[in-house]
């Protein structure tokens, strides 16, 4: 009996072909009549078609599941390289801030701030802030002769500045500390003339007042005093002027 044979096919197909054949083979009169008979050979090429055609279903699902596997590996890629691309993106994002940040901080040193002193509020430039605080640190700590430059200088460069009656005011008393009466008396009369309702405008009057007195000029501080007591009645300097007076008489 002639044996036959089957082309490569997976071990599956394979068993069930070989059944098929020990089917076809255990029937009355196989051997004779599965190679005469024209219904059988038609039977054996069917099945050797169904078996190719099964086979070629199973190369096409693994080369399915290859470009799958493929594809995926590819969109794996994309998405790290898209991670990557958003980890750089967020540290330019983060230095972009930093340098904004820092930006604005600098143009802070630069703008008006709002400032309030001796009850006056109004906007100033930080170098303004800066040099009148250096210049009163100066008189506080006793340095009245750099005190009194310092004031003269924030003056002289800053005479539009909201500062500007409060450094008379300290540059008046920089120059009474220095015995320089008679600059002090100017001084105090300039903050009078030019802010007459500023803060400190009581306490200058009774501050011209005092130079007068170390000068010996009594009539003079005697007006003074009564000004001061006529103009700024409920201030304390006027309290003050009052209790000058009754000593002077």
């Amino acid at each position: 009996m002639k044996r036959l044979v089957l082309p490569p096919v997976s071990a599956t197909i394979q068993r069930i072909a070989a059944l098929a054949l020990v089917s076809t083979a255990m029937l009355p009169g196989a051997a004779h009549a599965l190679f005469e008979d024209g219904d059988a050979r038609r039977a054996i090429l069917e099945l050797r078609s169904r078996v190719d055609q099964l086979q070629l279903v199973d190369q096409n699902t693994a080369s399915e599941i290859q470009q799958m596997r493929s594809s995926l590996l590819e969109l794996q890629g994309q998405i790290s390289t898209l991670r990557s691309e958003m980890s750089t993106l967020r540290g330019q994002n983060e230095e972009l801030a930093q340098n904004l940040q820092q930006a604005e901080t600098r143009l802070k040193a630069f703008e008006p701030q709002p400032v309030q002193v001796d009850g006056a509020s109004f906007q100033a430039q930080p170098a303004e802030q800066q040099a009148f605080d250096a210049a009163l640190q100066l008189l506080r700590s006793g340095q009245y002769e750099q005190a009194r430059n310092a004031f003269k200088s924030f003056i002289d460069q800053h005479p539009n500045s909201g500062y500007v009656p409060s450094a008379q005011f300290w540059l008046g008393n920089s120059q009474y500390a220095t015995r320089e009466y008679q600059q002090a008396i100017a001084t105090f009369n300039e903050l009078l003339k030019q802010s007459p309702q500023h803060e400190r405008a009581p306490d200058a009057a009774l501050a011209i007042a005092n130079s007068q007195i170390e000068l010996k000029n009594v009539p003079a501080a005697r007006q003074t005093l009564q000004n001061l007591i006529t103009v700024y009645p409920e201030s304390s300097a006027a309290n003050d002027a009052r209790e000058r007076l009754a000593r002077l008489r």
